[in-house]
């Protein structure tokens, strides 16, 4: 039980080592939650945590293994999460854009797009976080360093459940802070707040960009 006890807690501080720093997935789920609400960001935060969750069984059913096959497409994958990002910042500017247009022509708020599904939101951020390098590269170092070491199954299945659900509360405490920031400023301060997260995505894309 001890085991089993320290690989859980072990878990926990990787999931949030991942999860914390913030980032381009960090920033957009903000952001989400200042545009979209709790309920629609906090799904694109389950879809972030459903990745952390799952690169980490991967990384610890293949062990050492796994870390040399990501390595010889470390490049690839950095220039796919560079291209991804960009598109999606310069897209959600250019959403802002039209919508300021017709929020001077009709008084409506420009930042109160469309609902989205909440499902269409989670299948989103699963699919930028998958192809998020910093995501892969952590994931090979847990491979690399910790895979072998966990000792039981019941260990490792404690330890993977460890990440997932670390990983799932921060990214659902970003939702609930996205959500109340955006529920407390004026139009005009949302907008200007998701053009500085669009405008610092974009950023996270030139720099993984250049080698």
């Amino acid at each position: 039980m001890d085991t089993v006890l320290t690989a859980s807690a072990l878990g926990a501080v990787v999931g949030l080592g991942i999860a914390i720093p913030l980032g381009a997935i960090g920033v957009l789920l903000l952001q989400t939650g200042m545009t979209a609400g709790w309920r629609t960001a906090a799904a694109g935060g389950l879809g972030a945590a459903t990745v952390d969750l799952t690169y980490a069984a991967v990384a610890v059913a293949t062990g050492t293994a796994v870390a040399g096959a990501l390595a010889v497409h470390a490049r690839t994958v950095q220039v796919l999460g560079a291209a991804v990002l960009a598109l999606v910042a310069a897209r959600g500017v250019l959403g802002l854009v039209r919508g300021a247009s017709a929020a001077d022509a009709a008084a409506v708020d420009p930042t109160a797009v469309p609902a989205v599904a909440p499902a269409r939101t989670f299948g989103r951020f699963v699919g930028l976080t998958a192809v998020n390098p910093l995501t892969v590269v952590y994931f090979v170092a847990v491979a690399a360093g910790l895979a072998d070491r966990l000792g039981t199954p019941p260990a490792a299945v404690a330890f993977v459940l460890g990440i997932g659900v670390a990983s799932a509360a921060w990214q659902l405490a970003l939702a609930g802070a996205g959500a109340v920031l955006g529920a407390r400023v004026s139009p005009r301060v949302r907008t200007g707040l998701s053009l500085a997260g669009y405008a610092v995505v974009g950023a996270f894309a030139v720099a993984l960009a250049v080698p």
